[in-house]
């Protein structure tokens, strides 16, 4: 037999077994991950029944007191109001007292009033409101709308201030808005409510899908997943692992 013909046919069956050993190799990967993905979520599963049993003694008492403002965002395509009535009245349960209910569309915002009807025990936040022990929990519907509306009427006062300051002054070139200006801006128009101190997202997005910015300075974020799949137990434990968190502010 030709040697060179001999040459190709080998380097052939080389690169065909190289490909099926790749094949199975990325196969075998792939297999992995979707079990180790799959024992996670059932041993959640599995620590959340605990959990709402009550059979894990640490979670059993939450310093409640300590979230004064919980914000809830969910992915506009998950907003299920019935899912929404029900996780309220897990948190009423729980006694938090105060909630902002947030979607990027606006879904939440369009139906507080049947909420607010469902949900015998709640009454709609005002901006004014103080963040005291109530009887009834008091609920605020935002959107993305509001962050952006906001913003333009935020900037718009700043600039109004700016012209009033002297817009023909040989320094204005040199007038930078700060943080807290902006801030200020923000309370005249009404945009600025709450900090929230603990930010739930439930969703397939590990992110807040909008919510703004200027309201989460200090918030802790946590990832719920989809809110069809929400679960009692870990609601407590999100609000447990918050309520352990060692807050630092800085100066």
């Amino acid at each position: 037999m030709d040697f060179a013909k001999l040459k190709r046919m080998l380097y052939y069956w080389i690169h065909q077994i190289v490909n099926i050993l790749l094949r199975l190799t990325w196969h075998l990967l792939h297999v992995t991950i979707h079990l180790f993905y799959f024992a996670i979520n059932i041993a959640n599963a599995l620590e959340s029944l605990l959990i709402s049993k009550g059979l894990l003694r640490r979670y059993k008492s939450l310093h409640i007191s300590k979230l004064q403002y919980l914000a809830i965002v969910i992915e506009s395509e998950d907003c299920r109001t019935s899912n929404v009535i029900e996780l309220l009245q897990w948190l009423a349960d729980l006694g938090v007292k105060h909630v902002c209910l947030y979607d990027k569309e606006g879904i939440l915002k369009k139906s507080k009033d049947f909420i607010l009807e469902k949900f015998d025990g709640a009454t709609l936040f005002q901006e004014n409101d103080v963040l005291l022990d109530q009887p009834l929990m008091t609920l605020e519907f935002a959107s993305f709308s509001d962050g952006k509306e906001a913003v333009a009427k935020a900037a718009n006062v700043l600039f109004m201030k700016y012209l009033k300051s002297g817009s023909t002054s040989s320094y204005q070139g040199e007038q930078i808005f700060t943080e807290s200006q902006m801030g200020e801006a923000l309370k005249t128009v009404g945009g600025n409510g709450p900090e929230p101190d603990l930010l739930l997202v439930y969703g397939p997005a590990r992110c807040h899908l909008g919510f703004p910015a200027w309201r989460i300075r200090y918030t802790e974020i946590q990832h719920m997943g989809p809110l069809k799949s929400m679960k009692y137990g870990s609601l407590i434990k999100a609000i447990y692992k918050f309520t352990m968190v060692q807050q630092n502010y800085g100066k």
